[in-house]
């Protein structure tokens, strides 16, 4: 199962060439600048757009490919749209709203209770969009895509216009979404944290080229990659508990093929979560230290070593079994550990420097 996407569209200005295919279902996040062709892969898979040059295959279904002559309209692609804006009808209460995307489908695997249990919103079905805040609009207008029995979801910067406590207030129900109802999603944001707790996915765009695709693990943590060089940049690693401390207050993670210790988690042996290790958090060392207070001495191989000329600094991709992170220090701290692709090298981490997502 994968989304595959192949377009070459000619703006005024600018041309867009793009290809890519992603592991399916699961959320696909879509990043880079503005007029990277971000918007233009959602409105094409929408069929908003047609291309001059694409093939889109959803999960083995064609919903276009121009040079056989397939283009599937809109309305028979079951593609949901969730924008920005919530665009809800004002004169409706939530209740109506919601049903509203129920009236062209027939009923499917997609039911009006659960929707509303997923998201949240059982009070406010009786409410009018206006009374409601912007998180409380955006998950309503998720359920409305939802309802209308959808086989892809697609999601065109939806917490863009929230600020910091609405989206974190609206980010666990789309980390529950993505988790029960296993739909492919391609997701459009320009927010790293957004990308860090939700993609599975991720596919980099810049001047309407793709750069990069793949497990979000997998591209997070490159140093080669203008993501590397963002104050934002660090790797994530998919992660299971494996132990509860209660004594010490401490979690024991296991993933990438590396242990990492946290302050106590409250989820059980055998949960699921990811971790995110922000660059600047991590130290290198050629030796474990005689005596130091922090818990995670990680053992890794040097993949890459990208100078960042603008922080003056040098971002160093660090080899774990399953995975990867990343560390920006000085080009000092480089010549005077010795460090080249292929050397040995250890990740000194504070546990409270790690977020779990």
């Amino acid at each position: 199962m994968s989304i595959s996407v192949t377009l070459r569209h000619r703006f005024p200005a600018i041309r867009m060439d793009i290809a890519f295919e992603v592991a399916s279902p699961g959320v696909t996040v879509l990043f880079g600048p503005s007029g990277s062709g971000k918007s233009t892969i959602i409105n094409a898979a929408a069929g908003l757009l047609r291309p001059d040059i694409g093939v889109i295959e959803i999960d083995g279904r064609v919903l276009a490919d121009t040079r056989s002559g397939v283009w599937l309209p809109p309305e028979r692609r079951r593609a949901g749209m969730v924008f920005q804006d919530s665009r809800l009808f004002p004169h409706m209460s939530v209740a109506t709203n919601l049903r509203f995307g129920m009236r062209r489908v027939a009923p499917g695997a997609i039911h009006f209770d659960d929707v509303v249990s997923l998201l949240g919103i059982g009070a406010l079905l009786d409410r009018r969009p206006h009374t409601l805040s912007g998180g409380e609009r955006q998950r309503v207008a998720i359920g409305r895509a939802l309802l209308a029995q959808p086989h892809l979801l697609l999601m065109d910067e939806p917490l863009a216009s929230l600020d910091a406590a609405r989206k974190a207030e609206i980010l666990p129900y789309l980390t529950r979404l993505k988790t029960a109802l296993k739909l492919p999603i391609l997701y459009v944001t320009h927010a790293m944290d957004e990308a860090a707790q939700l993609a599975d996915s991720m596919v980099l765009l810049d001047a309407g080229q793709v750069v990069a695709f793949g497990p979000v693990s997998e591209v997070a943590s490159r140093a080669d990659l203008a993501l590397a060089r963002r104050d934002d940049a660090g790797a994530v690693v998919i992660c299971a508990v494996v132990e509860n401390d209660v004594g010490r207050t401490l979690t024991r993670l296991q993933g990438g093929g590396a242990t990492f210790w946290v302050p106590l988690l409250d989820l059980p042996v055998g949960a699921g979560c990811r971790i995110r290790v922000p660059a600047r958090e991590v130290i290198l060392a050629s030796r474990p230290p005689d005596a130091i207070s922090l818990h995670n001495i990680v053992p890794g191989i040097v993949r890459r070593i990208a100078e960042d000329s603008v922080r003056r600094s040098v971002v160093v991709e660090i080899g774990l079994p399953e995975g990867g992170l990343l560390s920006r220090v000085t080009p000092d701290a480089v010549v005077r550990l010795g460090l080249s692709p292929g050397s040995p090298v250890l990740a000194l981490i504070k546990s409270t420097s790690i977020e779990v997502l």
